[in-house]
């Protein structure tokens, strides 16, 4: 692969690419079992038999739907999961999972086993689509579900490969929403473009769950598992579950993949600014912004779209601060309490070509600014 994305601060967000693996394969290691689950203090899930029961049937009807990938390139093979998406043998994953193949190997949990092309990919959502030729009787297309209507503390449940265990279930819930990444596209000058919408869950999510579906409690697909933030690495450099996954809303792949699947790609509206977001009390002090809320702008690219719209960047002062910065603080009536809530209505609600209108604070006065979108470089 080249690039897998995983970023060492004090924390480390690791995306899952597909488990790596060596030609010469050795057994996985196997797990310390407890003496006794009913030590282990669990109640819900575990203890109630009519949930126990509907999770057992989301899984039996699920499973079929769910597919393993396995990837080969020059030197390695690795394993990521992916879903049905529909009828035509289109096949969704993790662009990260794909990412340098020659040969893409999908394998379904009836035991069928077929060899997949790459057709599609969107480095801004980590999303790609593969095509399989197939008999119809062996394609089990998954509901997909309205990632909008989510709320946190709500159960989900993912289902995958990690670390090659195929069909491996696990639940938790959505621990926050409308969260955001580093996206795989290079941003001009570089860096990184941002992904938005994107779900935090504390279901567990290992390597080789990169891909997989996440379900709602309805069994409707809400989200693609895609990275996890972790200090906790195997013997072989890998990250390991620690409670804060992350998925790719299901309303992100709903635009994205029909786009790559009829073209081969997607273009994402683009405004061409950068932004300061939940800032602390001290840095909204000493900017001397006239409130807490809003994405606060600290560069606007030439020729962009919030370029020629008058969306105006900061400059630094004497101190070396940022200051004079537009405040953005709605967009098309709709409040924006940081740059996230931004993204996330532009990525699901806008495309190249539209309109849109900014409600932003400058100097202590409300302005309205039109601005026609463009689309990412």
């Amino acid at each position: 692969m080249k690039r897998i994305l995983v970023i060492l601060t004090v924390l480390v967000l690791a995306v899952l690419s597909c488990q790596a693996t060596s030609f010469a394969e050795t057994p996985a290691t196997p797990v310390p079992t407890a003496q006794s689950s009913a030590n282990w203090g669990f109640e819900g899930i575990a203890s109630s038999q009519p949930e126990a029961e509907s999770l057992s049937a989301l899984y039996e009807s699920a499973l079929p739907g769910v597919v393993a990938i396995r990837v080969f390139s020059e030197n390695s093979s690795g394993l990521g999961s992916g879903f049905v998406f529909d009828n035509q043998g289109h096949i969704v994953t993790n662009f990260h999972v794909v990412e340098g193949a020659t040969e893409v190997e999908v394998d379904f949990a009836s035991g069928y086993k077929t060899y997949g092309t790459v057709i599609g990919t969107d480095l801004d959502s980590d999303l790609a689509v593969v095509k399989v030729d197939m008999p119809a009787e062996e394609l089990h297309p998954l509901p997909i579900g309205d990632s909008d209507q989510l709320h946190v503390g709500q159960t989900v449940i993912a289902i995958g490969n990690p670390f090659g265990l195929s069909g491996t279930m696990t639940t938790g819930i959505v621990s926050a929403l409308g969260r955001t990444l580093d996206s795989m596209n290079d941003a001009p000058g570089g860096g990184f473009f941002t992904a938005g919408d994107i779900i935090q869950t504390d279901a567990a999510i290992n390597p080789g769950n990169s891909g997989g579906p996440l379900f709602n409690a309805k069994g409707e697909v809400i989200g693609i598992n895609r990275a996890i933030r972790t200090t906790n690495f195997s013997n072989g450099g890998e990250p390991l579950n620690s409670g804060i996954g992350f998925a790719v809303s299901i309303n992100i792949v709903r635009r994205v993949v029909p786009g790559l699947i009829a073209n081969g790609v997607y273009d994402y509206p683009y405004m061409g600014v950068s932004s300061l977001s939940d800032l602390n009390l001290h840095s909204i002090e000493a900017l001397g912004l006239p409130q807490q809320t809003g994405a606060y702008v600290t560069n606007v690219t030439p020729n962009s779209p919030a370029d020629k719209a008058g969306i105006q960047g900061a400059h630094e002062n004497a101190e070396g601060i940022p200051v004079g910065g537009d405040l953005i603080i709605g967009i098309d009536g709709i409040e924006i309490k940081q740059f996230d809530d931004l993204l996330k209505y532009l990525i699901n609600n806008k495309a190249p070509g539209d309109t849109t209108t900014l409600t932003i604070l400058r100097d202590g006065e409300r302005i309205n600014l039109e601005m026609t979108l463009g689309k990412r470089p």
